[in-house]
C-alpha cells in the first residue's frame, strides 16, 4: 500500500485534532475529485513499518492533545488497502484503545455491510464517512464530507443496533 501524505494535526477531517493518513488506489473515481491524483495505487510513498512506527512515536509524544486517527485517500477501503490498514489498525488499537479512528469510503455503509472484506476494515473504526463525492451535489458547508449524499456514520451503533446512526458532533 502506498500513502500520499500524512498530516500530523489535522483539524479538518474528523473532531479534534488528529493524524490523518492519506492512502492511494481508488477504484470509484469521482468527478471532480479533490485528491485524484490518489487513484493510482502505486502514487507517493510505500506505507512501510517505519512510517507505522513513527505515526505510533507521534501519539505517544502528543498523547494528550491527539484524538484520533483519519483514514482518507484515495480510497482507505480500496481492495489493496484493506489488509494494510487492518494490521495497522489493530497496532493502533492495542497502542492508544481510547482513540477514535475514522476513515472515508465511496462506499456506501449497505454496501460495505454486504462485503466481508470490507467490514472486516471498517468494524475496527469508530466513524465512517460513506458514499461518492457527487459534484452534482457538492456542499461546502458540510462537516467532514464533500457532498449532501455522503453521511457520517457511527459504525459501532449501527452494527449494534442493526441500522444506520449518524455521528453526532
Amino acid at each position: 500500500m502506498n500513502y500520499s501524505g500524512i498530516k500530523y494535526t489535522d483539524m479538518i477531517n474528523g473532531e479534534g485534532i488528529r493524524v490523518s493518513i492519506f492512502v492511494s488506489g481508488c477504484s470509484h473515481k469521482c468527478v471532480d475529485c479533490f485528491n485524484s491524483e490518489t487513484w493510482n495505487p502505486n502514487f507517493g510513498n510505500p506505507f512501510t513499518e517505519s512510517v507505522e512506527n513513527e505515526i505510533l512515536s507521534y501519539f505517544k509524544k502528543y498523547d494528550k492533545s491527539i484524538k484520533g486517527l483519519s483514514l482518507l485517500g484515495g480510497d482507505p477501503t480500496y481492495i489493496d488497502n484493506i489488509e494494510p490498514l487492518r494490521n495497522f489498525i489493530l497496532k493502533f488499537k492495542t497502542n492508544f484503545p481510547e482513540k477514535s479512528i475514522w476513515i472515508w469510503s465511496g462506499f456506501t455503509f449497505e454496501m460495505i455491510l454486504a462485503n466481508p472484506k470490507l467490514l472486516s476494515l471498517i468494524e475496527l473504526c469508530d466513524v465512517l464517512v460513506d458514499g461518492k463525492f457527487n459534484k452534482d451535489e457538492k456542499n461546502l458547508n458540510l462537516k467532514w464530507r464533500g457532498s449532501n449524499n455522503q453521511r457520517v456514520i457511527d459504525i459501532q451503533k449501527s452494527l449494534k443496533l442493526k441500522e444506520i446512526v449518524k455521528y453526532i458532533d
